[in-house]
């Protein structure tokens, strides 16, 4: 039989809570979540991981305690929204493999709902999964709220794999999109081999 330690029982603690939904306030619903299919929670714990959730459920239409209101996140599907609740249950210490499926959309949600240290672990894990499929979309991804270390990362990373990078459809289709960020890469990329002769 497995025992767990003092500490593993304590800092399960929240995802305990939350997996046998004892005293959930709040229902969460993902833009595709089935008819009647809720993720149940805790105000007060999604309040201290967020203060823009805090202020979402300080709203008058989620003060009545005698009733479990429904906060719809539009833009998580339900599987990523599990992955964002259960991050924010857990002791913050890494991304769950699920969370790791939709790190791109966990990144722009911890922006949007001010959760840094999401923030952070998901650009660290977008840096070191970059390649030559991802690495466009990815730079892409670092304008979305503007975020030097990891627009530095994919730029470095498509600069130096420019060569393969730039025969892809997905280099096509993102110069179309972005003229003038094609314009600094290829300018980038030229400034690196002349200082390489």
């Amino acid at each position: 039989m497995l025992t767990r330690s003092n500490k593993d029982i304590f800092v399960r603690g929240f995802a305990k809570a939350l997996e046998e939904k004892w005293q959930v306030d709040v229902q969460l619903k993902g833009r595709d979540s089935d008819e009647g299919v809720s993720i149940f929670a805790h105000k007060l714990v999604l309040a201290s991981r967020s203060e823009v959730l805090k202020k979402i459920l300080e709203l008058d239409e989620f003060k009545a305690p005698s009733q479990r209101e429904t906060v719809t996140f539009s833009e998580l599907k339900h599987e990523e929204l599990e992955a964002l609740v259960k991050f924010i249950y857990s002791d913050g210490s890494k991304l769950s493999a699920k969370a790791k499926e939709h790190v791109r959309s966990l990144y722009v949600t911890a922006d949007k709902y001010e959760i840094p240290h999401l923030r952070d672990l998901c650009r660290n894990e977008l840096v070191k999964s970059l390649n030559l499929s991802n690495a466009l979309e990815v730079l892409e991804l670092s304008l979305i709220p503007l975020d030097n270390a990891l627009h530095d990362a994919a730029f470095s990373y498509i600069i130096k794999n420019l060569k393969t990078i730039v025969n892809s459809l997905e280099f096509k289709l993102f110069a179309n999109r972005n003229t003038d960020l094609t314009v600094e890469i290829i300018r980038a990329f030229m400034a690196r081999r002349n200082i390489y002769y």
